[in-house]
């Protein structure tokens, strides 16, 4: 438990669930509709992250129910979701074939732990421009290999390295225990609670025009959704609302790197165009796109989007008129010396003390232990999806413009608030579900994409009565054209 948060180690799922909830100002009757079971870990980790997991999935699922409800003036139908099958789909993006090949990894040649002179650092190469980063900031040439980049970094101080990667705007955490996190200026900034939700602006009472009526097949049927993303984190907050049926308009740029192996699965659902985001704010096609807009998603490091108009108190002038929903997911969360910096899981992990605490418990004298999948990545991401989901609620019922805030920092802080399993008894179990084989046959399905037969994981909710699933496959970024269904 954090000394800087609250003591949640006796919560379930469900706990978990009832208190996001409550903690949004949502409808309590709603909760007596949700059905999951279940209480084992799952993963080998001392961390609870199969509670995490169905929580998140089931706040997701649920919110969709009660949308749809309230769309069609019923009760709110019954949500199910397998203990079993989120767990798996907190590792989605590696589970997945297409022609019957196994998704490539996304990790560099040169990232991962290294030796400081005080202790160790980790090192986040999967973009091409973070890895030559890396190497220019230590001094190498581009084509160093792993071990020269960890002599260089043997005569670093870790806290300097770090400061000086973010000066340099490459990647790079300094590996931290719990006692030397909480005292940074940035753990005490970081908020107990993992969503913000808060109004920006005034706008009438009402479902955006696309989602009046009713009858629709899914719950956010009609729902538009402009996503500025990459990585997993806010991607998976546009593949998740699409799965309950938002239009999501995947908007990369084809001057900037992607991870194809990625992209592959957290395109599912989502049309895919492009712009050269340095010219964004001139482009009459995007303002069009941005016109028609109910929810705006940027992933991108807090304020870069700023320049090209997408401001969210500006956006909330402009549409006064009909209300918008601006939804942020950060590294290190909106307040806090780092509020503005670059930031990953597998970063976040490391410079909080989450690895040095999986390995405390692990016991086998390592200095690091990462989790055995992207939990920060994925809860953030649900809970990204959640919070527009919730504004889009209160925008039906109050009115208004909404933003919500997310962050991989504010994840981790209410995971670790949910406690760690006592000593080496949280990793008594394998590591199970690390390829296809492992999958059991009913989370799948197997459908045609862009780039082959892909077969992937099922979304792992289930609503009563209402459709759940993705539309769209996969499909090379930019195939779509700059258009609204």
């Amino acid at each position: 438990m954090s000394k800087l948060g609250l003591n949640r180690s006796a919560f379930s799922a469900r706990d978990t669930v009832c208190h996001i909830w409550k903690g949004l100002g949502l409808p309590e009757e709603t909760l007596s509709s949700l059905y999951i079971t279940g209480n084992e870990s799952l993963l080998p980790s001392s961390f609870k992250i199969a509670d995490l997991a169905q929580a998140s999935i089931s706040l997701t699922a649920l919110l969709a129910a009660q949308i749809h409800a309230l769309r069609n003036s019923a009760l709110t139908p019954a949500v199910t979701v397998s203990r079993e099958h989120a767990v798996i789909e907190f590792k989605s993006e590696r589970l997945y074939t297409i022609d019957g090949q196994p998704a490539p990894s996304c990790w560099g040649p040169i990232g991962g732990l290294h030796k400081s002179a005080d202790g160790y650092v980790r090192v986040h190469d999967n973009f091409l421009n973070h890895c030559n980063g890396a190497k220019v900031l230590l001094g190498c040439s581009l084509d160093a290999d792993r071990a020269e980049v960890g002599s260089k970094i043997a005569s670093w101080k870790s806290v300097d390295l770090e400061i000086a990667a973010f000066d340099a705007k490459v990647v790079i955490s300094a590996l931290r225990s719990y006692s030397e996190w909480d005292v940074t200026p940035q753990a005490q900034a970081v908020s107990d609670f993992p969503i913000t939700l808060r109004k920006i602006g005034d706008a009438p009472v009402g479902f955006p025009k696309g989602m009046k009526g009713n009858n629709a097949d899914k719950a956010l049927r009609g729902l538009r959704v402009l996503e500025f993303s990459r990585v997993i984190a806010a991607p998976l907050s546009g593949r998740t609302l699409a799965v309950h049926g938002a239009d999501v308009l995947w908007v990369t740029s084809p001057h900037l790197p992607d991870i194809p192996a990625l992209d592959r699965d957290l395109g599912r659902g989502k049309r895919t165009i492009q712009f050269n985001l340095n010219e964004l704010h001139g482009s009459s096609e995007y303002q069009r796109l941005l016109e028609d807009a109910d929810v705006v998603i940027q992933g991108y490091r807090p304020g870069s989007l700023a320049s090209r108009g997408l401001i969210p108190e500006t956006l909330a002038h402009r549409f006064s008129h009909r209300g918008i929903i601006c939804a942020n997911l950060s590294a290190y969360g909106p307040d806090g010396p780092w509020s503005d910096k670059r930031g990953y899981d597998s970063l976040v992990q490391t410079c909080s003390g989450m690895n040095a605490s999986e390995a405390e418990h692990y016991g086998a004298g390592e200095p690091a232990r990462p989790m055995p999948c992207q939990a920060l990545d994925h809860a953030a991401g649900y809970f990204l999806a959640f919070g527009i989901q919730a504004a889009l609620y209160k925008q039906a019922t109050e009115g208004g413009s909404w933003q919500i805030d997310v962050s991989l920092a504010g994840v981790m802080k209410y995971l670790r608030s949910l406690g760690q399993f006592e000593g080496k008894s949280g990793f008594q179990i394998p590591d199970n579900y690390n390829c296809m084989a492992d999958v059991p046959a009913q989370y799948l399905e197997t459908r045609d994409s862009g780039f082959g037969e892909m077969t992937a994981l099922r979304h792992s909710a289930s609503i009563e009565g209402v459709e759940v699933g993705w539309d769209i496959m996969p499909k090379p970024l930019g195939s779509d054209e700059k258009k609204w269904l």
